[in-house]
């Protein structure tokens, strides 16, 4: 039996960018549940429907997509959706912030019908990060040179074994599991099971949070392309 299709809601303050994904996700079989036209709506809608996902822009008025995303994945409803964050700028430091807030990725604004599709499939299993090199580009960025931000997500990685390190630090080059799987000579059973654990240890709720933690605690060098350090 197939899985059914997500159910999804939509916040963003601007009618036509709600209407326009509706729209291509209906066409697609995906079934939007609510849409919100600020954090205070979407934290609404994520307590009245309980959906598989969240598409949140970063930017709205009163209570915005960041403060939304912190308040829902911090334990607002039991088993809390997965959130996309919505941005104009692939490098925006809300965006970062929302990601070591538990944001499963991020999607531009200008995004094809075909990617946001395949985007909203694909982040409920959590099987592989959105736009993994504009991703890793916004981690270097922030960990390398922004001081200023408090939203870390520092971790002790003794706990880990030799193997979910190696793992940890190709999670944080942005390979999938199929590529995981190509680079250790495993099969993808092996690797889920290596990517849990390395969840599970370090209390994490996403591949996105391993990313950020992989630059974080200096497991992989920002700016050194992918560069990675030895523990």
């Amino acid at each position: 039996m197939s899985e059914p299709p997500p159910r999804v809601v939509i916040a963003d303050d601007q009618v036509l960018v709600r209407t326009g994904f509706s729209l291509i996700l209906a066409a697609d079989g995906i079934e939007v549940v609510a849409e919100a036209s600020d954090g205070d709506e979407a934290i609404d809608a994520v307590r009245r429907t309980r959906p598989d996902l969240v598409l949140m822009d970063i930017r709205m008025p009163g209570t915005d997509g960041l403060e939304a995303t912190r308040r829902i994945l911090s334990g607002l409803v039991p088993d809390p959706p997965r959130v996309l964050i919505l941005t104009t700028f692939d490098l925006d430091r809300y965006v970062y912030a929302a990601l070591t807030a538990g944001a499963s990725g991020f999607l531009l604004k200008d995004v094809t019908p075909e990617h946001l599709v395949a985007a909203v499939r694909l982040a409920r299993t959590g099987d592989a990060l959105l736009a993994p090199t504009i991703t890793r580009r916004l981690i270097e960025r922030f960990v390398a040179h922004d001081t200023t931000h408090t939203a870390t997500l520092h971790r002790d990685l003794s706990a880990l074994t030799p193997r979910e390190l190696e793992v940890l630090r190709a999670l944080g080059n942005g390979l999938s599991n199929t590529e995981l799987a190509t680079h250790f000579g495993l099969s993808e059973a092996t690797v889920k099971t290596h990517v849990t654990r390395i969840l599970s240890k370090l209390t994490l709720r996403d591949r996105a949070q391993a990313v950020v933690v992989a630059y974080e605690t200096g497991l992989i060098v920002p700016g050194a392309g992918g560069t990675t350090t030895e523990r």
